[in-house]
């Protein structure tokens, strides 16, 4: 079987509870940021120096097959974002947050992991927008928006931790 069905090349694409939707939709839009998001999480998972952030982000990357396909899904999705998900992402933030903290903004890019798990947080953070637009007129799963919502302060806090273990992180202060 061919990856290339030749049932989109009208502008129409099925979702994974089977209905035809236009190219177009927010939610095409919304599960197409997230499959982007997966990709540059690939790419900043190569880079990145410390295991346990590459432990995370392959966690991360499995994870966000179920939020695609809870976006991708009209009704439930037989593989839900579950609360335990949201406590385990918020678990990592936790544990980031004991071995580091700042006060000031972020300068970004003073490493290459860090510069690409920054383009990720931007990705994650668009994608949460996506999400939110989606919601107002479909009803989209609530751990699906809390995941999304607490990813982006995962990675944020993932990129500083690389940028700490080479001490470079790199704040910008008003005093």
């Amino acid at each position: 079987m061919s990856i290339s069905t030749k049932t989109g090349d009208k502008g129409k694409t099925s979702l994974w509870s089977g209905e035809r939707v236009e190219k177009s939709s927010i939610r095409v839009e919304a599960y197409g940021t997230v499959d982007e998001l997966n990709s540059f999480l690939a790419d900043a998972k190569y880079y990145v120096k410390i295991e346990r952030v590459k432990e995370i982000i392959s966690e991360i990357q499995d994870d966000l097959f179920k939020v695609g396909g809870a976006i991708a899904s009209i009704g439930a999705f037989k593989y839900p974002v579950t609360e335990k998900d949201v406590d385990r992402i918020t678990g990592y933030i936790q544990e980031f947050e004991r071995e580091i903290s700042f006060k000031g903004f972020v300068i970004p890019g003073t490493t290459i992991q860090s510069a690409k798990l920054d383009i990720c947080r931007s990705i994650a953070r668009r994608s949460e927008r996506r999400v939110i637009t989606l919601s107002k007129d479909e009803d989209i799963d609530e751990n699906v928006k809390k995941y999304l919502n607490r990813l982006s302060d995962l990675i944020y806090i993932m990129a500083r931790y690389e940028e700490k273990s080479e001490g470079k992180l790199l704040l910008k202060r008003w005093d």
